[in-house]
């Protein structure tokens, strides 16, 4: 699953994101690509336990992977 939050004004790219996330089940991964890196939302998901790898595109986006733990 790709959500583009690409040229939403904050706080509209962490709150779209915390909602497609509530949806996430074990297993799957939610893709999100940001204009800028989301440092608040990785706060959010330190604290409710998602993994999340961040990758700075080409363009300047950033592309952040997240899957739910397993554990």
């Amino acid at each position: 699953m790709i959500m583009d939050n690409r040229g939403l004004e904050p706080p509209q790219p962490m709150m779209r994101t915390l909602a497609k996330l509530e949806e996430l089940e074990e297993g799957q991964t939610l893709i999100i690509i940001n204009d800028r890196r989301p440092m608040f939302l990785f706060e959010q998901l330190d604290e409710l336990g998602f993994l999340y790898l961040t990758e700075q595109q080409e363009d300047g986006s950033y592309r952040v992977t997240i899957s739910r733990n397993a554990g």
